[in-house]
């Protein structure tokens, strides 16, 4: 395996996703000589199978609801239909203007930028293209993948991975959704705004359930009104094919029929065959355990991204190779928080959510030392303007900071920004109550939510 001093470096990265290009771009920045190898495009999934292009479809789904529902604001509108290739022409131009532009970061910050299917050689070594690259240090960021079950086999034509969901070539006239967390509740928003009859399938007893229960139950309420169907409380038992689609069995004996079924249970890590064992990197089913700094048990490597068992977010993974870069380059990073990391699920309604659950704040600090307080989007103008329902949520410790801030609603994904503030500075609610947020916005839903928590509430009751 040919090595020679232009492949010898301060860092090599394997994985060119969120966790993996972030970690070298902070790198390159503090001085460091970087690899960065990549087997598939620049930016991995959150760019090209996971949050842009599904933002961008849940978009199209917007204007589609808009276009319907426009003599309710007196304007005359008409819905004439989906124009899919029209959907995938708009998404792919946005992913292709977001990864020319990480292409020219990345080159702009003089990385060594390898495509190729890298593995892992030794704990200092990674082998592409018949090339060995040496790093004083290696970063693991190769990510993940869409999961099924046992004996589910996903077929990409009528039994289908999120990755098949992106560039379905027609909205499909029904589906069933299996999974109820953020993929699943995702798609099945956008394929009901398309026009497609939705049926989700989810074991535990809520949709969303690492939510705070409220939240579940106010994005039930809000699917049942736009006529999403869902199973909750019974777990998958088997799919066959019908003549026209695909059969559902639930263990409970309850049975669905859809043209497609989506399998959308969640992601695994992208580990196997890649040389990781064989360096001594510690494995847990199949994900690389850290520590609070990112490091696995091999002193050279460390590992980010959805390969470890973390929140399997983008943002998430731009943190973590953020404090892996700045670890390695002699600083002293403060390690990640995972409870105050913001969290959105993109569906129609949104849910937005920073900080613990109501159940995960009394498991804390004790059932008599929890506070809760909802707000109604009822009483803020904006949300009225927008005719969108639902509720902000607080969970305090009693005479101290808000630890929980979970909120439902359109839009109110853009509020989650102070939402994360206010938890991670552990602001107090009478703290957050002497801001003043402009009116009419739905950011004012916040402050007021802080208000009555604060004892002196305006636009709701005491």
């Amino acid at each position: 395996m040919a090595n020679d001093a232009s492949t010898v470096f301060d860092l090599v990265i394997l994985g060119g996703g969120s966790g993996g290009y972030a970690a070298a771009l902070r790198a390159s920045q503090l001085g460091l000589d970087v690899a960065l190898i990549e087997k598939n495009k620049l930016g991995g999934t959150c760019l090209h199978n996971g949050c842009i292009p599904t933002k961008a479809l849940l978009h199209a789904g917007e204007i589609a609801d808009a276009a319907r529902e426009g003599a309710e604001f007196g304007v005359r509108s008409t819905f004439d239909g989906i124009d899919i290739a029209g959907v995938h022409a708009y998404k792919d131009g946005v992913v292709q203007g977001l990864y020319k532009g990480l292409q020219g970061l990345v080159a702009s910050r003089k990385i060594t930028y390898v495509e190729g299917e890298g593995r892992l050689s030794s704990p200092t070594s990674v082998d592409v293209n018949g090339q060995r690259y040496t790093g004083r240090h290696i970063v693991l960021a190769t990510g993940s993948v869409p999961r099924s079950l046992p004996g589910l086999t996903i077929d990409g034509d009528r039994i289908i991975s999120s990755d098949h969901a992106l560039v379905l070539d027609r909205v499909p006239k029904s589906a069933i959704v299996l999974g109820g967390g953020v993929i699943g509740v995702e798609f099945a928003s956008v394929w009901k705004s398309f026009g497609a009859d939705v049926t989700i399938v989810e074991g535990l007893p809520h949709l969303v359930p690492v939510e705070d229960e409220n939240s579940s139950k106010l994005l039930e309420r809000a699917f049942r009104k736009r006529g999403i169907a869902f199973s909750l409380g019974s777990f998958f038992k088997g799919a066959e094919y019908t003549d026209d689609g695909v059969r559902v069995t639930l263990e409970n004996g309850k049975t669905f029929e859809a043209e497609v079924l989506l399998v959308a249970i969640g992601r695994g890590p992208v580990s196997q065959g890649l040389g990781y064992e064989e360096a001594g990197v510690a494995m847990d089913r199949g994900f690389v355990p850290v520590d609070e700094y990112c490091r696995t048990n091999v002193p050279t490597i460390s590992a980010v991204g959805d390969l470890i068992p973390t929140l399997q977010l983008a943002h998430v993974g731009f943190a973590e190779g953020i404090l892996v870069a700045e670890r390695l380059a002699g600083l002293s990073p403060v390690p990640i928080d995972y409870d105050g990391v913001p969290r959105v699920t993109y569906c129609h309604p949104e849910v937005a959510s920073v900080g613990v659950t109501e159940a995960r704040a009394k498991e804390l600090y004790g059932a008599d030392q929890v506070v809760t307080l909802k707000y109604n989007l009822a009483g803020n103008g904006k949300s009225k303007i927008l005719k969108t329902a639902g509720e902000i949520k607080l969970v305090r410790v009693r005479d101290g900071a808000v630890v929980g801030v979970h909120m439902v609603g359109d839009r109110l994904g853009e509020q989650v920004g102070e939402a994360q503030l206010i938890y991670n500075w552990e602001a107090l609610p009478a703290e957050v109550a002497q801001l003043i947020h402009a009116h009419p916005t739905q950011n004012e839903a916040l402050g007021e939510a802080h208000l009555a928590l604060a004892g002196k509430p305006l636009h709701s009751h005491d």
